[in-house]
This record gives structure tokens, sequence and C-alpha cells, in this order.
């Protein structure tokens, strides 16, 4: 199986020291976002986990102890923006702290399994299309033989975005203006070594030289593994995501980052109140199991093709 470590929370910012304890006793519990009271226990040893994906804003809590991850095979997706605590509330300063961590953990763990995402990308009076090209390219020249891809997106306005949008006065640009933008992003990127690609966009950018992309990507998953997966498209993400399917073992509710074009948490109180339920030696993230809860193990397996070709890879 390929571990999402995580869509709905920042787990390598702020519960490495949880995630490491399950590596440790090799299983996790999940509970189902629709029925509160359904938990899923996941293997997590490494026969099964075929390659795990971390997406975070700042991955520097887990970067001296990376070593505790030498049975399993991963890479980090690393958002790193443009924007100030104004939009980003809780992210460290960008060119003193986020950028250096970047170079730190791409020197680590080497460029290809680290993929920079340069997303969402919004449009207030602040952040204009310039200043989003001016700020991506600086960030870019940074990032230049630190990273082989960049992901962008467009931001999308969810409920628990919504009245977060109205606030800051966010708005959409016209095809014509988009395009030419994304050509402008292309280019940067290409100038300073990086293929790019876009996360879960309807608008095809091929012409603007941006392909769609898979952030669970099968392919970079081969390459790392040195193995042929047998996997399939997610399908429980949205029709424009090319992601394979994955298991995801983060919490909604619990992101501290505070972003406020963030889909994953509902308010600043409902994340108080769960993250104090925070307990790093709990095989639950941000919760506690009751007597109603229904706790049943989920079949999960290696997704390793077993039979190749001698053009294939070898396991």
């Amino acid at each position: 199986m390929i571990l999402s470590v995580s869509r709905r929370t920042d787990i390598p910012n702020y519960y490495s020291e949880w995630f490491f304890n399950r590596i440790k006793e090799r299983f996790v519990y999940v509970r189902n976002p629709m029925n509160e009271h359904q938990i899923s226990k996941i293997d997590l040893s490494p026969d099964v986990v075929d390659c795990i994906v971390f997406w975070t804003k700042n991955p520097e809590p887990m970067i001296t102890r990376l070593d505790e991850l030498s049975e399993y095979n991963y890479y980090f997706q690393f958002t790193l923006t443009g924007y100030g605590k104004d939009i980003e509330c809780n992210v460290p300063h960008k060119k003193e702290k986020m950028i250096p961590i970047f170079q730190e953990l791409s020197r680590k763990i080497g460029k290809q399994k680290v993929i920079w995402r340069y997303d969402p990308i919004l449009f207030t009076k602040k952040y204009t299309p310039e200043y989003h090209l001016k700020a991506f390219e600086q960030i870019a020249m940074a990032l230049k033989g630190y990273t082989e891809k960049c992901v962008i997106s467009f931001v999308d306005v969810y409920a628990k975005n919504k009245r977060n949008m109205e606030l800051l006065d966010s708005y959409e640009i016209d095809q014509a203006e988009l395009l030419e933008f994304a050509k402008c992003i292309s280019r940067i990127a290409r100038r300073n070594g990086m293929e790019i690609g876009s996360c879960a966009e309807s608008i095809d950018l091929d012409e603007c030289g941006i392909e769609h992309n898979c952030c669970i990507d099968k392919a970079l998953i081969e390459n790392i593994i040195g193995c042929k997966l047998k996997v399939g498209k997610d399908k429980n993400q949205r029709q424009e995501c090319g992601c394979m399917e994955s298991v995801e073992i983060g919490t909604y509710n619990t992101c501290k980052n505070g972003c406020k074009y963030c889909y994953a948490n509902l308010d600043g109180d409902s994340v108080a109140k769960r993250c104090s339920k925070y307990d790093p030696q709990s095989p639950i993230l941000c919760a506690a199991i009751d007597a109603n809860d229904k706790i049943s193990e989920r079949k999960v397996k290696s997704l390793k093709e077993q039979q190749l070709s001698i053009f294939d890879y070898n396991c």
C-alpha cells in the first residue's frame, strides 16, 4: 500500500513523535470521517507499506529522525509559497527558515524525493499575479538543484474556507490572463531545472508546458522503490485528481498552520478542541477510543508486481 501522511493535517510538523511511535509499533488507528464510530486498524509493517508520501509545510521536526524510517521508502510534498502570515499564519519565515529547511531535506534524502508545491494560488489586491510571479521566481532560484519538480494549483472554494476567501476579497482572473500567468510560471520553473505539473485542475495547461500531475505518483514511486506497482487511480479523490490510491492516516481539524485557504479545518475552536486530545502514545491521532467505537482491521497489502519481465525493475 501507499501511505498518505497526510492530506488532512501536517503530521511531519506537529505530530512527528506520534507518527514515529506508530512506525515503531507497526500499526495505526484511523477514524472514518464519515462515520465517527468506525475505526480502522492499519498494518504499518515495512512488508506492506510500499511507499510513504508526506505532505507538509515544515518537515523540520522529522529531519534528524529520518534514520528511523530506514526500512521504508518515502518522499515529501513540501509546500512553500510566497504568502505572509496574513494567509499562512503559523508558517515560519520563508527566506530565513523554510528555504534552508527545504535545502537541508533535499541534501539529506535527494532532490528526487522532495517535491516543491507552490499551491494553492489565490489572487487578492496584495497577492496579484505579478506578486506571485516575483515570489515564485525568487523561491525557484533558491531551490534550483534541490528539487526536480514543482506542483501548482489554484485555490478551490469549499464550505470550510468560503468565509475566509470572502474576507480576503479573493478574485479570479479570466482564462486568457490565467493561461499567460501559467506560461510565465512554467518558464520560470524550467529555467531553474524543474518540471512542472498542476494538482487537481480541470483547466488544461498543456499548452503552457504544465502537465496534469499525480501527487501520489506511480512512476515516481516505482523509480524510488525500484519495482513495478499494481495500483489504480484513487476513486475517493476528485475526478480531476490523478493520484494513485493510498491509505490516509490523518485527522481533520488538527492542522495548526492556520492557513486561510485550508479545507481541512472547520474553524480555530474545532482545531483547539481536537488538538487538546493529542497524545503521542495513542494509536489514534488527536482522539480517544470509547465504548461506542468499532475497530476493524483493514486489509492492506503490498502493491508490488510479483511477475516481472527481464525488462522491468528488479524488486
